[in-house]
């Protein structure tokens, strides 16, 4: 969403973090769970981030669920400062049986067009995210989802497949969770943006005032909002979106806009922190890079016509020898991003580094003639013709030059021809689930802080990837990691997940970062909103 700072924080979360949550009710939000409108002002953000839809149900990316979280209301949420879930606009929520998670909305809720907010939108929510279940949608996060009722006006029951589930409360809080209007959206299709914001579908601390896609957006603050974070700090804000990061940087260092986030590159941001007129603040991180390999189409993959298991996996596992991780997160991203030889970040628990173990020379460096070696015995013959496919515009302006020192690592072995290819994000992101792209970069900005977050998106069988991987024996231990409350079990439970991962190499992952906003030096509450929730929340900003 990072580290090599010194400012960063371990964010550890365990399964007895999760259980606490099981049982919650609206006395945690503090100084901030007050109503009202926002304090005034106005303050402008610039990003380079890209904004899919607006419709929950449709888009499962880190620029649209930047605006998700502004203007849609969850029944659960993260407090500034805090990974852990509490009621948001539900005043009450429990298990009250082991499969049945019952929550209590708060009386009279209200739309900005005056509809009213009841547990019926709860239920349509649901209900179409699962009917839905786009491909490029977060409907895979609700795999232990039966169905959803509503017994009345402010009580909804989430019926459960599996008992005890110990991530659900985090995932109400997820892309999977922002609730929408009935009378607005659409019931078996993704609705359009123009139609949401015609429609005042918004219930979050924020409305939005007028859109222009992946132009500008404005948001006023929302009187009527009654959840956990409380009223925005400030009254009108602006988000500038920019097709080039210099001319981001530029802006900030200007005066022009009040703050950037996501993404400038490692060499701005190192520059940045020189120059007192702007503050450079760092938060922590779950953010992970990692290349993902299509079953059907990489190498011998399943569609192809000299289709084979094992020289595709030898393909995989070649991969994981060469790449230079080091090489990498220095040269490339001046140590904003670390190495990472794990599917789970460092700093969640059950966190191991099977891929560290497992490959290169056993201590974190490529090996070159392991990686040949294990070609030669599956009877791949090299230089093996790979295509591999990066976005030039969604993971900040650096894809380009990290992309191209992994074809290089890749090269110089004399083991691959990389045809490098690159695709702006919103054609990328419908192309990756169209089979387009045999290996392809991809980036994933936590959802929740715990590790299942960073398992059961990936490596169900039916899971956001959509490239074909599936492992019964690890889709069956996701399910039950996610459903063991006793915390040394879990932990063993993903740790055991991760290395038939390391095996079987859906993924590659090779870099950890950290979150970094360069803001001007008027501008408080960065700090606040950088936090271990991994989401950027505009109300907690001030200028003054």
């Amino acid at each position: 969403m990072r580290s090599g700072s010194s400012s960063r924080r371990r964010v550890v979360a365990t399964a007895g973090v999760a259980a606490t949550a099981l049982v919650l009710t609206a006395c945690g939000g503090g100084s901030n769970n007050n109503s009202g409108s926002g304090g005034g002002g106005t303050l402008t953000i610039g990003t380079t981030d890209k904004v899919t839809t607006l419709d929950p149900a449709g888009s499962y990316d880190n620029g649209s669920f930047a605006i998700m979280n502004q203007v849609f209301p969850f029944l659960m949420n993260t407090p500034y400062g805090s990974p852990d879930v509490e009621p948001d606009i539900a005043e009450s929520a429990s298990f009250t049986s082991p499969t049945q998670y019952t929550v209590k909305l708060k009386p009279g809720l209200k739309w900005a067009n005056g509809h009213d907010l009841t547990s019926s939108d709860v239920k349509f929510t649901f209900d179409r995210q699962v009917s839905i279940a786009a491909e490029n949608g977060p409907s895979s996060l609700l795999y232990n989802l039966a169905s959803t009722d509503a017994p009345d006006d402010t009580t909804v029951v989430f019926n459960l497949k599996s008992e005890n589930d110990q991530v659900f409360p985090q995932i109400l809080s997820s892309p999977a969770g922002p609730i929408v209007d009935e009378e607005v959206f659409s019931a078996t299709a993704v609705t359009p943006d123009q139609a949401i914001v015609d429609g005042k579908a918004f219930a979050g601390p924020y409305t939005i005032t007028s859109y222009d896609l992946n132009n500008l957006v404005s948001y006023k603050a929302n009187a009527d909002y009654q959840g956990l974070l409380g009223a925005p700090k400030t009254d009108t804000i602006n988000v500038k979106y920019y097709a080039d990061s210099s001319n981001l940087k530029l802006d900030i260092q200007q005066g022009n806009i009040d703050v950037a986030f996501r993404s400038l590159s490692a060499t701005d941001i190192d520059d940045l922190r020189g120059n007192n007129k702007v503050q450079v603040v760092d938060g922590p991180g779950g953010e992970i890079r990692y290349i993902t390999f299509n079953f059907n189409t990489q190498p011998y993959g399943a569609a192809t016509p000299e289709a084979d298991p094992a020289k595709a996996l030898a393909v995989r596992q070649s991969v994981a020898d060469l790449i230079n991780r080091d090489e990498i997160a220095s040269q490339v991203y001046k140590g904003t991003y670390t190495p990472l030889y794990s599917f789970v970040p460092d700093g969640l628990t059950g966190a191991i580094k099977p891929l560290m173990d497992q490959y290169g020379d056993g201590k974190g460096a490529p090996d070159a003639a392991k990686a040949k070696a294990r070609l030669q015995a599956a009877g791949v013959q090299t230089p093996i013709q790979l295509n591999l496919q990066y976005s030039n515009d969604h993971y900040g302006p650096s894809s380009g030059d990290e992309y191209a020192l992994i074809k290089d690592q890749l090269e110089s072995s004399g083991l691959f021809t990389v045809n490098l290819q690159t695709t702006e994000w919103v054609q990328y992101a419908k192309q990756r689930t169209a089979d387009a792209y045999p290996a392809y970069q991809l980036g994933w900005f936590p959802d929740y802080s715990d590790a299942d977050n960073y398992l059961t998106p990936f490596f169900l069988t039916k899971n956001f990837l959509s490239n074909h991987y599936a492992n019964q024996q690890v889709n069956d231990l996701i399910i039950k990691q996610a459903s063991t409350p006793d915390a040394a079990e879990r932990t063993a439970l993903i740790e055991q997940i991760q290395k038939l991962e390391a095996g079987d190499l859906s993924t590659v992952p090779y870099l950890q970062g950290a979150q970094v906003a360069v803001v001007g030096t008027a501008v408080k509450g960065t700090q606040d909103t950088l936090d271990a929730s991994f989401k950027f929340r505009y109300g907690a900003l001030s200028k003054g």
